[in-house]
């Protein structure tokens, strides 16, 4: 029986996305950096007034191209700072619901005990 061939391993992509430091949030980016594990890693570093991210594919399973994980990081960069936006604007109505609910819960444990 001959030997199995080897498959050539795939190859990384790698690619740098930078951002305003005075714009962009380090939250925003290592929370979408979290999201792309498992596609890529990211190393967030600071250059003077820029977050520079770059970005390596993982060898598992299909490989994107620059292009394709350059975008999906934006999109994930784009998903995070929404999120923190409707955080912020939705907070106070959280902090009402959350009390009101707390507070129905410390109730009803005072009417059972």
């Amino acid at each position: 029986m001959p030997p199995a061939a080897k498959l050539p391993a795939a190859s990384q992509v790698e690619v740098a996305v930078d951002f305003d430091s005075s714009i962009q949030s380090l939250s925003a980016l290592d929370a979408a950096a979290y999201r792309l594990i498992g596609t890529a890693t990211c190393q967030v570093d600071r250059a003077g007034d820029r977050y520079v991210c770059r970005l390596v594919s993982a060898q598992k399973g299909a490989v994107l191209s620059s292009d394709e994980l350059k975008e999906r990081f934006l999109h994930l960069v784009a998903d995070e700072n929404l999120r923190a936006r409707v955080a912020d604007k939705t907070e106070g109505v959280r902090n009402v619901i959350l009390a009101l609910a707390f507070g129905a819960l410390a109730a009803n444990k005072n009417d059972a005990g």
